[in-house]
């Protein structure tokens, strides 16, 4: 019988072979769906993506902040990120997932976006020029060869702005 491997340490193990390979750093970002835009991760800033799990909605928040999840025993605070971002609020269906941000952050936040679009190869993607001021949050924007535009999302510039942090209504 083959032994288990929990999705916590395959996600490391794959990490830790896609940075090895790019020669010391990573060569390939998470892609994500948010609303109709496509955003890029880095692999170090993502601890997890998996099922969204019951999500327990804490009164008198904005509406973004769709509550708290427990998972595996920790809380983990939920922000619908496509309604954060102005959008709409992601529907609770089988695509759906939960971005677990890395535990280096040490803020049990995680994200919750339309659907996981997979691992990105950066050296496939063209640095664009971005339409208007970008927020604090997006590190850069790409195009690829398919004509998708890409954000690329500074998780931590993203955790530590005000409006993001102030989730009382």
């Amino acid at each position: 019988m083959a032994a288990r491997t929990s999705l916590r340490d395959y996600q490391r193990e794959l990490a830790a072979r896609l940075k090895g390979a790019g020669g010391g750093r990573a060569a390939s970002k998470l892609g994500l769906l948010a609303g109709d835009e496509s955003w890029l991760v880095d692999l170090a800033d993502a601890g997890e993506v998996i099922p969204v799990p019951p999500i327990t909605p804490v009164p008198l928040t904005r509406p973004w902040f769709r509550g708290v999840a427990n998972i595996r025993g920790k809380l983990y605070s939920v922000v619908d990120f496509p309604a954060f971002l102005g959008g709409a609020a992601v529907a609770l269906g089988e695509q759906a997932r939960l971005l677990l941000l890395s535990e280096r952050f040490r803020m049990g936040g995680a994200l919750l976006v339309d659907r996981s679009l997979g691992l990105r190869n950066p050296e496939q993607l063209q640095r664009r020029e971005t339409r208007a001021a970008p927020s604090p949050w997006v590190k850069a924007e790409y195009g690829d060869p398919q004509g998708v535009r890409w954000k690329e999302l500074n998780v931590l510039e993203l955790i530590r702005h005000p409006e993001f942090l102030e989730v009382g209504a």
